[in-house]
C-alpha cells in the first residue's frame, strides 16, 4: 500500500532508539524527510546515519530534551513546516505515589503532557493552513488500563489523551489528524531494564521473569519495534483521514475488552 507520504516532512521525537526510531525508520522507508530528536547527542547520530544507510533519506539530527522549551525550538527550527509529528517522550518513573512530591509531579506532566501540547500547538495551524497534518502521540497502554506502580505515567498521559480527545475532532475537517498509539510490552531497552532489575530483586534469571511476565499476553510474546513502527506509519498515511481522535491499543490482546 502506498502511503502518500513520499515527499513530506516529519519531526520524530525521542527517536535515537526503541519505539521512536521505529516510527522514525518506517517513515524514512515511505520517503519522509525527517528530524529526529533525542537527549544524547552520539546515539541520535547513529540512528540517523543508520537510517540515511538503509533507506536514503534525508534525515537531520536535532539533540536536545524535547521537555525543554529549547529542545522543542531547536526541533522546530530544523523543521518549521512539518506535515507529521511523532510526539513520544521517556516516561516517568515506577514507584509508591506516597514518595512523589509536586516536582516528581511537575516533571511527568511536563514531559509526557505538556511538551506534546506544546509542540502540538507550534505546527497545528500551519497544518490547518496546508490541509495536510498528521499528529500521532505515543502514550502507554496504562491509559485503557493503569498500571499502578506507575502512577505518574497514568497520570500525565490521560491528560495528553483527554486533550486530544477534544482538539482532534476540532482539526479534522481541514485534513488534519490526529491520533494516539497505546504500546503495551514492546522488546525495548526500558522493557529488558525491568526484565532484569525484577531478576535481581528477586535472585531469578532473566528469561524466567521474562517468560512469566509475558505469559499472560495472548500473542504470547513482546512487540516488535518495527511493527509499532509500521503502525504509526500507517496511521501517518495521507489515506486515512477518517480515522480521528483513536487510540490505537498495541499489546498482543493483552487488554481484555470487547470494545477498546
Amino acid at each position: 500500500m502506498d502511503l502518500g507520504l513520499q515527499g513530506k516532512k516529519a519531526i520524530v521525537c525521542a527517536a535515537s532508539k526503541g519505539l521512536g526510531r521505529a516510527c522514525a525508520i518506517s517513515l524514512a522507508r515511505e520517503g519522509v524527510e525527517l528530524v529526529i530528536t533525542a537527549r544524547t547527542a552520539a546515539t541520535l547520530e547513529e540512528t540517523a546515519a543508520e537510517i540515511r544507510r538503509t533507506t536514503g533519506a534525508r534525515v537531520t539530527a536535532v539533540p536536545g530534551d524535547i521537555t525543554s522549551e529549547a529542545g522543542r525550538a531547536a526541533a522546530l527550527a530544523a523543521c518549521p513546516a512539518p506535515d507529521i509529528l511523532v510526539n513520544n517522550n521517556g516516561g516517568p518513573p515506577r514507584g509508591d505515589f506516597r514518595e512523589w512530591g509536586r516536582e516528581d509531579w511537575i516533571k511527568a506532566v511536563d514531559a509526557n503532557m505538556l511538551a506534546p501540547i506544546f509542540l502540538i500547538k507550534a505546527v497545528i495551524d500551519g497544518m490547518i493552513e496546508r490541509r495536510f497534518g498528521r499528529i500521532v502521540n505515543i502514550t502507554s497502554a496504562s491509559v485503557k488500563s493503569p498500571i499502578p506502580e506507575l502512577g505518574m505515567s497514568n497520570g500525565a498521559r490521560a491528560g495528553l489523551t483527554g486533550f486530544v480527545a477534544g482538539l482532534a475532532r476540532q482539526v479534522a475537517r481541514h485534513n488534519v489528524v490526529i491520533n494516539n498509539i497505546l504500546p503495551g510490552p514492546f522488546l525495548t531497552d526500558r522493557l529488558r531494564a525491568g526484565f532484569t532489575e525484577a531478576a535481581r530483586q528477586s535472585n531469578r534469571p532473566v528469561d524466567e521473569i521474562v517468560q512469566e511476565r509475558l505469559a499472560g499476553t495472548p500473542a504470547g510474546r513482546a512487540g516488535d519495534p518495527a511493527e509499532f513502527g509500521e503502525a504509526c506509519a500507517f496511521l501517518c498515511s495521507a489515506r486515512i483521514s477518517f480515522i480521528v481522535g483513536q487510540n490505537l491499543l498495541l499489546d498482543g490482546g493483552g487488554f481484555n475488552s470487547s470494545s477498546t
